[in-house]
């Protein structure tokens, strides 16, 4: 992994402080650096076999949008219940990532990862052949579950098995890659599965996708977990789950019945007790759920922090779009999830770009330039308007966008996992796939809130359904570009500070 240190020409003479703390890894490597070594049959197998399992679980996080109304008519769910098909898997699969993190840590990730794709495949056969709503949404749960499993523990595997450097980059780049693909490419396998097959079928490809993972990954994956087997954090273990779980539960049912409902504030407020008390928890425990320094440094916080926002304001940026193209521009379904497709595509594209970028200029430009791009391409959305040959503009600003997006994923995750040790890997990555869930959890509800309340008003002001439709889409468009901008903004000053920190000339002032 290339350090956080300006090239060599352009450092001063110094002479390394005794007490310098290790450089940040996330800046250009020498000029003159050896070339990283090919990776063997054997780890190709693996890094397919891991990242197979993150595709599956995003394909899981759209699959089933389109096909909600097909759903609810069959299982007998009204419109208000089909918010809890997508609740019942969000929940979860959010609410107990850094929990199962941690246990994999302990107890082996290896062991606890097939577990995860067992419940999984599990789950998903019980959705598929569900003969009402109780059995669909325990399935959902179970799928949410094993999700909440196979994520935390196949990124610690990943980076427990790739060493820090190019190798774990270009691991990093393709994970990253297929897990913000594989949404897209959700929403456009679920239409046609749908349309052609029946929405049991979008469950029961999932199913036999976990399946097929499970039969090649015992023969593939060694176990690993922390030598020295401490005791799990109890209280900590609660008050994060319960806080992360209130939390996307009071967002997901915002999304469909707004902020007014009154368990959502109330569950807002449990969430943020609740997390108050984990840090309260964390800080006085011997062997705490969550190192609260590994929090403090720069790069888990940056990092995180423009990793939660790049997910939740281009998970935003799609649901917007959506409504875009099918209410003003009239488009289909199913021409939507082309358009969304192409951006999928050239999203492969992406992920093969950024470890190459990461190499040449390191993760920490590399994670602004890519939130500078995706700031840049969802302002330039605002000029949309209602003429049909706007959705040639929107699916070209989408694609590049898409690949600042890309950039930000790849590279916070690089950020995130340098210089922890293979023994809290799983609480790292624990904390990056926190971000994610909470990011994709987070932005759809709050945009569309705000653009809802803006539809609302202008159609009180006698504008028309379509004007007004776009009026409420700018507004979140333009609120989404200025988050990513401000956060691009606050992480580069917080990074480059840190990254001075650890230069070894580096004196603190007094």
């Amino acid at each position: 992994m290339p350090t956080d240190t300006l090239p060599p020409d352009t450092l001063p003479p110094a002479t390394p402080r005794a007490d310098a703390r290790p450089p940040l890894a996330d800046t250009p490597p020498p000029a003159k650096a050896p070339a990283p070594e090919p990776m063997s049959a054997r780890a190709k197998l693996i890094l397919l076999v891991l990242c197979a399992a993150q595709f599956i679980v995003a394909l899981d996080f759209s699959i089933l949008n389109v096909a909600l109304p097909v759903l609810g008519r069959d299982l007998g769910m009204g419109q208000a219940d089909l918010q809890w098909a997508v609740t019942a898997f969000a929940l979860p699969s959010g609410g107990f990532l850094l929990l199962f993190g941690r246990i994999a840590d302990l107890y082996g990730r290896r062991r606890l990862f097939l577990t995860g794709l067992a419940l999984f495949a599990a789950a998903s056969v019980l959705a598929a052949l569900a003969w009402g709503p109780a059995a669909f949404l325990t399935g959902r749960a179970l799928q949410g579950l094993g999700a909440a499993v196979i994520v935390p523990t196949g990124m610690s595997l990943l980076t427990t098995t790739f060493a820090e450097g190019p190798q774990r980059e270009r691991a990093l780049g393709i994970s990253g890659t297929l897990l913000s693909t594989g949404f897209t490419i959700g929403m456009v396998l679920g239409g046609v599965l749908t349309d052609s097959l029946g929405w049991r079928s979008t469950m029961g490809v999932l199913a036999v996708a976990g399946v097929a993972v499970l039969a090649v990954a015992p023969a593939l994956l060694t176990e690993s977990r922390h030598p020295g087997r401490p005791r799990i954090d109890i209280p900590g273990a609660v008050t994060v789950t319960g806080g992360l779980l209130s939390l996307i539960y009071a967002l997901s049912t915002a999304a469909e019945a707004g902020f007014g409902r009154p368990d959502v504030p109330a569950a807002l407020a449990l969430g943020l007790v609740l997390l108050v008390a984990f840090v309260i928890v964390e800080s006085r425990a011997d062997q705490p759920l969550v190192s609260l320094p590994m929090l403090r440094r720069p790069t888990v916080a940056w990092g995180n922090l423009a990793g939660l926002v790049t997910f939740a304001t281009m998970s935003a940026v799609v649901f917007l779009l959506t409504l875009y193209l099918q209410e003003v521009l009239r488009l289909s379904a199913f021409h939507t999830g082309l358009v969304f497709g192409v951006q999928g595509l050239f999203a492969v594209l992406s992920g093969i770009v950024a470890p190459k970028l990461i190499g040449r200029i390191g993760a920490r430009r590399t994670l602004l330039t890519g939130l500078a791009v995706q700031a840049v391409f969802t302002a330039a959305l605002l000029s949309v308007g209602t003429a049909p040959s706007a959705v040639w503009f929107v699916t070209v600003a989408m694609t590049v966008a898409c690949f600042g997006h890309l950039w930000a994923i790849i590279s916070y995750g690089v950020i995130v996992t340098s210089g922890v040790p293979d023994t809290e890997q799983g609480l790292a990555t624990g904390l990056v796939t926190s971000s994610q869930q909470i990011g994709i959890t987070v932005g759809i509800p709050l945009l569309s809130a705000l653009a809802s309340g803006r539809i609302a008003s202008l159609r009180e002001g006698g504008a028309g359904f379509a004007d007004a439709t776009l009026g409420g889409i700018r507004l979140g468009l333009g609120a989404d570009a200025l988050v990513v901008a401000a956060v691009a903004v606050l992480s580069a000053v917080g990074l480059a500070r840190a990254a001075r920190r650890t230069r070894p000339d580096y004196t603190p002032s007094k």
